[in-house]
């Protein structure tokens, strides 16, 4: 990451480098960033990344306990639960089954 990018840009690099079939959360990418209390903005920077001309996987980003917190800023009340679905992920009311399993930590995953 260069030096002179902005919070949100920082956030949408480290959540393009999420495998397929892998999830994690606010927290984990603030922490990884530097600013473990800055969870919410991680939040803001998801909502608001489908403007990015670049992809940004957001619908890989949950909250800590695995729940799909931020369903309602995809295109359908569905669509973030369809696109993990497809990529492996099993859902149950709102929440991914198996989350410690398929949780990605960048701290970890990126220092290797």
């Amino acid at each position: 990451m260069k030096k002179n990018d902005s919070f949100f840009e920082m956030v949408y690099e480290v959540v393009r480098l999420i495998p397929k079939g892998r999830v994690t959360s606010y927290g984990a990418i603030a922490k990884y960033l530097g600013s473990a209390r800055s969870s919410r903005m991680v939040g803001w920077a998801m909502n608001v990344s489908h403007s990015q001309t670049k992809k940004v996987p957001a619908h890989r980003v949950v909250n800590r306990n695995g729940e799909l917190t931020g369903k309602i800023h995809f295109e359908t009340p569905f669509m973030m639960e369809e696109l993990l679905e497809k990529e492996g992920a099993k859902i149950a009311n709102d929440k991914i089954k198996n989350f410690d399993k398929l949780f990605w930590d960048p701290t970890i995953e990126l220092s290797l």
